[in-house]
């Protein structure tokens, strides 16, 4: 009998120990946000086994999968929060925490370690780069951007991949600054709180667009009571330049509300040399373009929580930007008996501003979400240029002016849905429309007599009417080891594009009808192979249409010999973009992706051997597909080193069609194709007194850029950063392009070549401080993306 009672326990004891079970649950803080990244450890009572950890995903939830029945406690801790601790309990089925967070409430005295490299997880869809958990000395969004792995920050923009058309979005909103020199320059980072690299965008997101997504989050920590910083910066460039800036924030019971306002006056100068030849002459041209714009904005917010469920807010802004400047230009022209100097100059008066309202309701449960956005904009780019010759010149040069006023109106309704059925299973559904309308006036005139008259023939008017209607839906589902998202997008737009001019002396007014309907798909799938390596592969496919700007058939004259001109016969370009992914315990590791564009938006150059005229003009290419593969690794071989390095092995392919203007019905063909590699690296390296220092440099042995064959390339930046006042004022020195090689190619024009040079100031060097104010931690609000997709097709660079 005590044998058959033995055999009983021993049973029933392996029973228990096959026994698997899963624990799983939502971490919210009290506003019923997900919090992310927060520490979640298992740990079994009365054994030494080592405790289980994972971490919160970005909607807060987590998991444990094959947990042996026993004995458990739970413990649940997070920067900013109370630690919660799940008492002891009997694991015997399967178990559901959904744990709620109380803020921390300590004093600005008390020291809190944070970690000087931001956290970085890849997934299929984006790369996450939180910095919430960091405490970076680095004071502006160009030190931000530095440190994600596989974007290169160099003097002629943002690139991921080769590919530098980068959107850059703020909150799932396009920039409001047009300019990404000062928007890097000027974005102070102690108001981001994560940013995210969509290079795959998903069907949430607009399908507008070709290269990567950079989604700038700002900061939702409303922190309790009033707090805010105040930041200022002076540095040299191509001149003294500064700016400052103020934001204050404030939660109390339900109502929270924000107000930022920023100042700045940077310079920098844009140097371009071009050496062509125009039969038997050669063009040895050099221009030079000193920017030192005036900035100004101001924004705010108000958000009020009805109940725990339901809130409703409004945010606004205005942006000004006021740019005078000069560029001279020194052409001289040159053949076997003579030499000839054109000098000439090109004055900009520029004015721009940009008027924005976003009134919001939100619903929101564990399970439902429900957003409604409006968002309005207006935007006014008034520009006048006027070109003249020099004294001094020894060539004829008509005199011009170019009056050109541009106003934008763009109105956008969207409406989300998401709905999570369990940790494994979430449908996501949506609707969005967008209503624009824009009007360009141009005005040339031509000097006669110490006159400027107004050219009848060149002047034009252009008015824009279109609309977009989008409806999207989305799932996201779990199965073990595999996780899976896909989702349809469908896009209906009617674009109008009404023309009125002056021909043969009578005033004609021309309609471009436009209708596009489309359906776009995008999915990704990924798996866990072991603990620490994944691998995902994922796939998109884009539109590109055209910047409202390049329909316009206008012409302008940048220097005597090169105009720019639009294109109202441009295409929208499709493009199919494929990535597979390896990641080493959540960080990108290894990449592969391949893109292919049908009727490829390009800027085209072309030379008109007769008139030795220059035209830039965006033009719909036969080809342009790129190959790329990156691998990367973290830079911490020695005690107090951080960061990473890397390489991106590119190639790239672009054919074109070019049209012979001294021949009509003639044209020439460019097929151009080019492996690249480039190295980069970003480091920071703690230096005695507590001084963090910061480094970013990359190497590359060339590029293509178009029909434009770069050479090598290479650039080095490096700063100092020290924290003073308990930690409240935050000091940053920084040098920066101190290596800077620049833009140095060849241009192929298909009936002749050119050498290029063109390059930016050098050598920068500015001084930043921020003073911090007010409590430390806080709740937080949840991010809403809403969306100026139309407003980053206004593409003005001024």
């Amino acid at each position: 009998m005590k044998t058959k009672i033995n055999f009983l326990i021993l049973f029933f004891s392996s029973i228990s120990i096959f026994s698997q079970y899963k624990i799983n649950g939502k971490i919210t803080d009290e506003q019923n946000s997900s919090l992310p990244f927060a520490n979640i450890v298992l740990i079994k009572i009365e054994e030494t086994t080592t405790p289980t950890g994972t971490v919160s995903d970005e909607n807060g939830q987590f998991s444990f999968e094959k947990i042996a029945s026993g004995k458990y406690k739970i413990e649940i801790s997070m920067l900013g929060f109370e630690t919660y601790k799940i008492p002891e309990f009997v694991l015997n089925t399967n178990k559901t925490f959904n744990i709620t967070l109380k803020e921390e409430t300590q004093t600005l005295n008390e020291v809190v370690v944070k970690s000087k490299r931001p956290v970085i997880k890849q997934t299929a869809e984006k790369l996450i780069v939180d910095l919430e958990k960091s405490e970076m000395i680095n004071t502006n969004l160009q030190d931000v951007m530095r440190k994600i792995p596989g974007v290169l920050v160099t003097n002629n923009g943002i690139s991921i991949a080769g590919n530098r058309g980068v959107r850059i979005l703020i909150n799932g909103k396009t920039t409001e600054y047009m300019d990404v020199e000062t928007l890097l320059r000027d974005f102070p980072a102690d108001n981001i709180a994560k940013v995210e690299v969509v290079e795959q965008p998903g069907a949430e997101y607009e399908a507008s667009g070709s290269g990567a997504i950079i989604n700038i989050i700002l900061k939702k920590n409303v922190k309790l009571g009033t707090h805010g910083s105040a930041n200022s910066w002076i540095g040299e460039d191509q001149g003294f330049e500064w700016g400052s800036g103020f934001s204050i924030a404030s939660y109390k019971n339900k109502l929270n509300w924000q107000l930022s306002t920023g100042y700045s006056q940077p310079t920098w100068r844009d140097d371009l040399f071009l050496v062509r030849t125009v039969g038997t002459e050669t063009y040895d041209q050099v221009t030079k373009e000193p920017y030192d714009p005036d900035n100004f904005r101001i924004g705010g917010s108000l958000d009020y929580y009805i109940n725990d469920k339901h809130s409703i807010g409004i945010g606004g802004q205005i942006n000004t930007r006021d740019s005078d400047r000069i560029a001279t230009s020194k052409t001289i022209i040159s053949d076997d008996s003579e030499t000839n100097t054109l000098f000439s100059e090109n004055s900009f008066d520029r004015q721009r501003s940009n008027f924005n309202i976003n009134p919001y309701y939100e619903y929101k449960t564990d399970t439902d979400r429900l957003l409604i956005d409006f968002n309005y904009i207006d935007f006014v780019n008034d520009n006048t240029n006027t070109l003249r010759k020099v004294t001094g010149s020894t060539i004829d040069f008509i005199d011009r002016k170019y009056i050109q006023d541009g106003n934008y109106n763009i109105k956008t309704y969207r409406a989300d849905y998401t709905k999570t059925f369990s940790d494994n299973f979430k449908l996501s559904a949506g609707t969005r429309f967008a209503d624009v309308i824009t009007d360009n006036d141009l005005q040339a005139f031509s000097e006669r007599n110490n006159i400027f008259e107004k050219d009848i023939d060149q002047s034009s008017r252009f008015v824009i009417d279109e609309t977009i209607l989008a409806f999207y839906g989305k799932i996201n589902a779990k199965m073990g080891k595999w996780s899976f998202s896909g989702g349809l997008r469908y896009e209906d737009s009617n674009t109008d594009g009404t023309s009125t001019f002056m021909k043969d002396n009578e005033m004609v007014t021309e309609v471009q009808k436009r209708p596009i309907q489309k359906l776009f798909t995008s999915a990704s799938i990924s798996r866990k192979l072991t603990d620490v390596l994944g691998a995902s592969l994922s796939y998109s496919y884009r539109i590109q249409r055209p910047s409202y700007s390049s329909l316009n058939s206008f012409q302008q004259f940048l220097d005597p010999f090169s105009a720019s001109e639009g294109n109202p016969t441009l295409r929208p370009s499709f493009t199919n973009n494929y990535q597979f992914n390896l990641t080493y315990d959540g960080q990108p590791f290894f990449t592969i992706g391949y893109s292919e564009t049908d009727d490829a938006i390009a800027q085209v150059i072309s030379q008109t051997n007769s008139s030795a005229q220059i035209r830039q003009q965006e033009t719909n290419i036969d080809e342009l597909y790129n190959w790329n593969f990156r691998l990367f690794a973290p830079v911490n071989f020695a005690k107090g080193l951080d960061g990473y390095t890397g390489i991106i092995v590119n190639n790239n392919n672009f054919a074109a069609t070019i049209f012979d203007k001294d021949n009509i019905g003639e044209s020439f063909k460019i097929n151009l194709s080019k492996w690249n590699l480039i190295w980069f690296i970003q480091a920071s390296y703690q230096l005695p007194w507590d001084i963090n220092f910061e480094v970013s440099g990359n190497y590359g042995t060339g590029a293509l850029e178009g029909q434009i064959e770069v050479d090598w390339l290479a650039e080095l930046d490096f700063s100092f950063g020290k924290k003073f006042l308990d930690d409240k004022l935050k000091v940053n020195l920084g040098f920066n392009k101190m290596l800077n090689r620049g833009f140095v190619g060849n241009i192929d024009y298909g009936n002749g070549a050119a050498w290029v040079e063109s390059n930016g100031s050098r050598q920068n060097i500015q001084l930043r401080l921020v003073y911090s104010f007010g409590s430390k931690f806080g709740k937080k609000k949840s991010s809403r993306n809403t969306n100026r997709d139309e407003e980053n097709r206004i593409n003005d660079s001024n």
